[in-house]
C-alpha cells in the first residue's frame, strides 16, 4: 500500500466538494419533491407513488451499490479507480435527472410504467457516480484530520445545494412555469443538469487518488464481504446510515404537505411579510407571492443556514472528543427539535420557524462526520485484515443510504393514504382540494413523531460503535507506519 502523504490544497478541497454539490441537486431534489412531484404534479395515487419509490429504491440499493462497489473497486485506469466513474457518468445522470421531473402526456397506466423506469435508470446513474465519489474521499487522503477537513468542505457543498432546493425552488418552479408546475420543473432541471454536469468534470479534473493499493494486495468479492460482516463497526454504520435517510426522507419529504395542509396561511403571510420586504429591499426577490412557497423556503433556509454553521464547528469538536461521542449527543440533540413539532399549534409559525434553525444547528454537527466515520471503517477495515477495500465498504453504506431514502420516501406516501390523504388524480376535476381531518393529523405525524423514531433508535447502535478517539489515533498511526515500509 502506498501513499503520499502531501497535505490537501484547498483548490482540491474545493473541487472535490464540487462533486457533492452536483450530486445533491439530484439528491436533495429527489428527498424533497419526489413524492410531492408524484401525486400532485403528475397526478399518480399515492399507493402507486410509494409503490415505485419502495420498490425501485430497494432494488437500486441491494443490487446497483454492491455490484457498482465491487466493479470499481476492480477498475484500473490511469486516472486510478475512482475517478474514472465520476467523469463519464457526468452527463448520462444529468439527462435522466431531467426525464424523470418531466411529465410526459401518458395515459394513467403510461405514467406508473414511465415513472417507475426513470426513476430506476436514475438511480442507476446515481449509484454508478455517486459511491466512486463517496469511495474518493478514502483515497485521496490517509490523514484523518485532513479527511474531517475535506468532509466539512463537502458538507457545506451539499447544504448550498440542499439550500437552493429546499429554499428558492419551488418559488422558481412556479415563477418558470407561469403557475402550471409541471412545466417549471422541467425547464428547472434542465439547468440543474447542465450545471451538475459541469461541476462533476471539475471534480475529476482536481482531485487525485493518493492511497494505492499495493501490486500483490489480491482479493476477491467473498473475501471483501466476509471482511465486512466480521467487521461490527461497519455493520453498526450501515443500520445508522439507513435510519438517519429514513429520518431525512420522512421529514424532508413532508414538509412541502405541512406547509400546505397544516400551517395557518394568513399567520404565515404575517410573520414572513417583514422578512420578505427586507430581502426585496436588497434585491431578493425570489420567493414570489405565494404566502406557502415562500413561508417554505424560509422555513427551510433558517435550518439550511443554521446547519452550515453545525458543519463548521464539526471539525473542531470531533478533533478534540472523537466522532462517535460528537455524532452521538448532536443527533439526540436534534431529534429533541424533531419531536416539539407535534405540539405546535398551526398558528404558532414563530416556534415552527425556530425548532426548524435549532435542528438545523445540532444536525449540521453530524453531517461531516456520518461520511468521515465510513471512511474509518475501511480504515479498520484495513488495519485489521491488512486489505484495503475502500469501495465495497462505501457501496455498502449507499446501500443503507438509498434504502433508507426508499423506505423513508414511500413511508411518505403510504402513511398520508393511511390517514386518507386526498391525491390530485383522485380530486374531483374543477374542484379545489380539501384534506380530511385525518390527513391534517398524518402531517403533523410526518414531520414529528415517525421521523424521530429512527434517529433515537439510531442513536441506541451507536453506544456500540468502537472506533473512538483513542482507538482513531492507533488506527492511523499503525497505517502510516504499514504505508510507509
Amino acid at each position: 500500500m502506498t501513499t503520499n502523504s502531501q497535505k490537501l490544497s484547498v483548490k482540491e478541497k474545493i473541487g472535490y466538494s464540487l462533486g457533492d454539490l452536483s450530486a445533491n441537486l439530484v439528491f436533495q431534489t429527489l428527498m424533497t419533491y419526489l413524492a410531492y412531484f408524484y401525486t400532485d404534479i403528475y397526478g399518480l395515487e399515492t399507493n402507486h407513488a410509494s409503490a415505485i419509490m419502495l420498490t425501485v429504491g430497494l432494488i437500486a440499493a441491494f443490487g446497483f451499490n454492491p455490484i457498482i462497489g465491487a466493479l470499481a473497486d476492480r477498475t484500473k485506469s490511469r486516472w486510478g479507480k475512482f475517478r474514472p466513474w465520476i467523469l463519464y457518468t457526468a452527463i448520462p445522470l444529468g439527462l435522466v435527472a431531467l426525464l424523470a421531473f418531466s411529465t410526459p402526456d401518458f395515459d394513467y397506466k403510461g405514467k406508473v410504467i414511465y415513472a417507475a423506469v426513470t426513476y430506476t435508470l436514475l438511480l442507476l446513474l446515481y449509484a454508478a457516480n455517486n459511491l466512486p465519489y463517496s469511495a474518493l474521499s478514502g483515497v485521496i487522503t490517509g490523514d484523518m484530520a485532513d479527511r474531517n477537513s475535506l468532509s466539512s468542505y463537502r458538507f457545506v457543498a451539499v447544504m448550498f445545494a440542499q439550500f437552493f432546493v429546499q429554499v428558492f425552488m419551488l418559488p422558481i418552479i412556479e415563477s418558470a412555469g407561469d403557475g402550471d408546475k409541471a412545466v417549471g420543473i422541467e425547464i428547472v432541471m434542465t439547468w440543474l443538469a447542465v450545471i451538475g454536469t459541469v461541476m462533476l468534470v471539475i471534480t475529476f479534473f482536481t482531485t487525485k487518488e493518493r492511497i494505492v493499493p499495493k501490486p500483490e494486495q489480491k482479493s476477491n468479492l467473498k473475501e471483501d464481504l466476509t471482511d465486512l460482516f466480521k467487521n461490527r463497526p461497519w455493520v453498526i454504520m450501515l443500520l445508522v446510515t439507513t435510519l438517519v435517510f429514513i429520518t431525512l426522507a420522512l421529514k424532508g419529504g413532508s414538509y412541502v404537505y405541512y406547509f400546505e395542509n397544516y400551517v395557518n396561511k394568513e399567520r404565515l403571510s404575517e410573520f414572513i411579510s417583514p422578512i420578505l420586504n427586507s430581502l426585496s429591499g436588497i434585491g431578493v426577490n425570489f420567493f414570489g407571492e405565494n404566502p406557502v412557497s415562500a413561508g417554505f423556503g424560509l422555513f427551510n433556509a433558517g435550518g439550511i443556514i443554521f446547519m452550515i454553521v453545525g458543519i463548521t464547528f464539526s471539525k473542531r469538536f470531533a478533533d478534540k472528543y472523537g466522532k462517535k461521542d460528537v455524532f452521538r449527543i448532536a443527533l439526540f440533540l436534534s431529534t429533541v427539535f424533531i419531536i416539539v413539532f407535534y405540539f405546535f399549534p398551526k398558528t404558532a409559525v414563530e416556534m415552527i420557524f425556530i425548532s426548524q434553525i435549532l435542528h438545523g444547528f445540532f444536525y449540521g454537527l453530524t453531517i461531516p462526520l456520518l461520511w468521515a466515520m465510513i471512511a474509518d471503517v475501511a480504515d479498520f477495515s484495513e488495519w485489521k485484515n491488512n486489505r484495503r477495500a475502500t469501495a465495497i465498504i462505501f457501496s455498502a453504506m449507499m446501500v443503507g443510504l438509498k434504502g433508507g431514502l426508499s423506505i423513508g420516501s414511500a413511508l411518505v406516501t403510504w402513511i398520508l393514504g393511511l390517514y386518507d390523504y386526498i391525491a390530485k388524480e383522485a380530486a374531483v376535476a374543477g374542484q379545489a382540494i380539501v384534506q380530511p381531518e385525518s390527513a391534517i393529523q398524518g402531517t403533523r405525524m410526518l414531520v414529528s413523531i415517525y421521523p424521530a423514531i429512527p434517529f433515537l433508535i439510531g442513536i441506541g447502535l451507536l453506544f456500540f460503535y468502537e472506533i473512538n478517539k483513542k482507538m482513531e489515533v492507533q488506527i492511523e498511526t499503525e497505517l502510516n507506519q504499514r504505508r510507509n515500509e
